[in-house]
């Protein structure tokens, strides 16, 4: 029975890899940050109490700020594959808060790779990076194309991404880098563009709300679905040699096309409710970011499963029956559904 450690288990993809890797017959073992406030919904599908004998998911106060907690964490669980998912993940606010983006998302990658190397433990590491780290570079982008990120959170990433490369050629160890292109679901948080539209749809549907404020609508993205791509964060450490992989749908849609899509849908006029707010551009902005994710098919076998009219679709109606739940006086949070 193999143990995995997650980091950044309460978030999208944490969640969704920490489902799959249990029904993989894991023990998976995840990573919280200390909080006055509850933070766990994602994962509470697959929570159970540790006194019961039948539970396979765990949960400990750790934080990538802290070494010691890491090390001390991996001592103890001596887990046969790390996931690093952690990270301050918006790419806007990571303007606002460059120096805290860079502590976390790049020298946390440190801290975490170091514990390995100081324990001395025989695992495998799974490093999330982010097609944020291409920026300019033209479309498409593959494992060869050159970094040229356009934000704090793109360049701190490309720090972790090649501290991870120097780990595994520097003393041996078994890390691959996931370059996952933008991926989404009903479990997105509520600030990020896509699930900031569809949960606009659903409030302005049910006559809650009336505008929706966004910022460049013509910024194209590849978008997939979350559980298609924490399959191949799995295949990655299936493989025997490590090696990076770049994943992705290799079809871009802009974020107007998002809007359209998901307004009309819902049987709304999107000009009626869309309006355009400055402070929501980028002071550096990508234009097109879209996978060459060649290497992933070849090499892991991973195909997409869902694309971009379906997760559109799917993300708002989810988003349409929380709202009618909660509506009707059924706790229905939106990042419980599927």
């Amino acid at each position: 029975m193999r143990t995995a450690l997650i980091t950044g288990v309460t978030g999208q993809d944490g969640s969704y890899l920490a489902e799959f890797l249990v029904r993989k017959g894991y023990i998976v073992h995840g990573l919280k940050r200390r909080s006055s406030s509850f933070n766990t919904e994602r994962v509470e599908g697959i929570y159970r109490d540790f006194h019961d004998q039948e539970a396979r998911f765990f949960m400990h106060f750790s934080d990538l700020s802290d070494s010691s907690s890491l090390t001390l964490l991996l001592h103890r669980l001596q887990p046969d594959e790390i996931y690093n998912l952690g990270a301050q993940s918006h790419v806007r606010v990571s303007f606002d808060i460059p120096e805290y983006t860079s502590d976390i998302t790049g020298c946390g990658t440190v801290r975490l790779l170091e514990a390995i190397r100081q324990t001395g433990l025989k695992t495998r590491f799974y490093q999330a990076s982010s097609s944020e780290m291409f920026g300019l570079s033209p479309a498409p982008q593959n494992e060869d194309t050159p970094f040229h990120p356009r934000s704090p959170y793109g360049c701190a990433k490309a720090f972790a991404y090649w501290v991870t490369v120097n780990y595994r050629e520097s003393y041996g160890m078994f890390t691959s880098n996931g370059i996952l292109f933008n991926h989404e679901s009903p479990r997105r948080g509520e600030t990020f563009v896509t699930r900031k539209i569809t949960r606009a749809v659903a409030h302005i549907k049910f006559g809650l709300q009336d505008k929706l404020y966004l910022g460049n609508l013509n910024a194209r993205r590849d978008w997939g679905y979350a559980p298609d791509y924490v399959e191949a964060m799995w295949l990655m450490l299936q493989q025997d040699q490590p090696e990076d992989f770049v994943i992705g749908t290799g079809v871009p849609h802009s974020v107007q096309d998002f809007v359209e899509l998901a307004f009309d849908y819902a049987g709304l006029d999107w000009r009626r409710h869309v309006e355009i707010d400055p402070r929501y551009h980028r002071p550096a902005e990508i234009n097109e970011l879209c996978a060459d994710a060649t290497r992933a098919r070849q090499k892991l076998g991973w195909h997409h499963t869902v694309g971009f009219e379906e997760l559109v679709r799917l993300m708002v109606d989810a988003d349409l029956a929380a709202l009618a739940a909660r509506k009707a006086g059924v706790l229905a949070p939106a990042s419980l559904s599927p």
